[in-house]
């Protein structure tokens, strides 16, 4: 703990934003101001960030992956690197609208960057002219572009990192409908409703959004270990006590309304009354 404690102030993590250019919700996070600019309570940002990390390691346990967002300069390479390491999709380009919330398109576009990928691996690509090939080249730099992070994301995101929620507004409301929680790295600038799980930080230092995308991505990789033990351990068990409960509610189901001919219950439901009995027979 001690050496995250230093390791947050030498990336100068607690510097904020001008006081001119605050926002009001932000007044817990701050701890004080020097020369009109504000200085973030350190243990609010310890507290935020060991939250935080738990919380990502229970998902990760559960089998579900987690999104990593950051499109400003500052934040593309520890993005880019950590989240990489730990297979976990990113988008450090650009947020296209509908990337959550139109995703079956987003998947079409992937299998055309597959399609374009491999026509430049046989030497397909030659047999076109030169202004097809000129053309489809630019296509396939467009979407590698854009969406070469989440080439591995076949399913929505158990949880979403964000950097910059002012920068990200986009990616956070498609986030917020359909109800993925969010873990935000805000400045003192930033709306701290918009995340789930705020980390009061200073957002445009390249170090302290190394720290906390690393210290982020720790917790992922022990959500990792958890989630490998855990299938082993206990996965036909969940799965014998899953078919068992779904077959006892079939059952209970249609034996509610279940009787013979005569309207005589059968021997699941001999012990109810006989009013009920008797509404079911004339019903039938």
């Amino acid at each position: 703990m001690s050496s995250l404690v230093k390791d947050l102030i030498e990336s100068g993590i607690h510097f904020g934003q001008r006081r001119s250019n605050w926002n009001p919700k932000m007044k817990p996070y701050i701890h004080s101001m020097r020369n009109q600019i504000h200085i973030i309570d350190i243990k609010e940002t310890i507290k935020g960030l060991l939250l935080a990390k738990r919380f990502l390691s229970r998902v990760v346990g559960e089998g579900k992956d987690v999104c990593f967002v950051g499109t400003k300069r500052q934040a593309k390479g520890a993005i880019e690197q950590y989240a990489a390491d730990m297979k976990m999709p990113y988008v450090t380009e650009r947020w296209l609208g509908g990337t959550l919330t139109n995703f079956r398109t987003i998947r079409d576009r992937l299998k055309r960057l597959e399609e374009l990928e491999r026509l430049v691996e046989t030497g397909e690509i030659k047999t076109y002219s030169k202004k097809m090939e000129s053309q489809l080249m630019r296509e396939l730099r467009k979407i590698f572009r854009n969406l070469n992070g989440i080439r591995t994301m076949t399913k929505l995101p158990g949880a979403m990192v964000v950097v910059d929620v002012n920068r990200e507004s986009n990616a956070l409301r498609e986030a917020r409908s359909l109800g993925i929680p969010t873990v935000c790295l805000i400045d003192t600038d930033g709306d701290p409703d918009l995340a789930d799980i705020p980390i009061p930080g200073n957002d445009d230092s390249m170090r302290s959004i190394d720290v906390v995308v690393r210290e982020l991505c720790a917790a992922i990789s022990e959500g990792k270990t958890q989630r490998v033990t855990t299938t082993g351990d206990k996965g036909g068990e969940e799965s014998g006590d899953a078919g068992s409960a779904q077959a006892q509610r079939r059952r209970s189901n249609r034996s509610q309304f279940r009787a013979d001919d005569s309207g005589v219950p059968t021997t699941e439901h001999a012990s109810e009354p006989t009013s009920t009995v008797a509404a079911s027979g004339d019903g039938a």
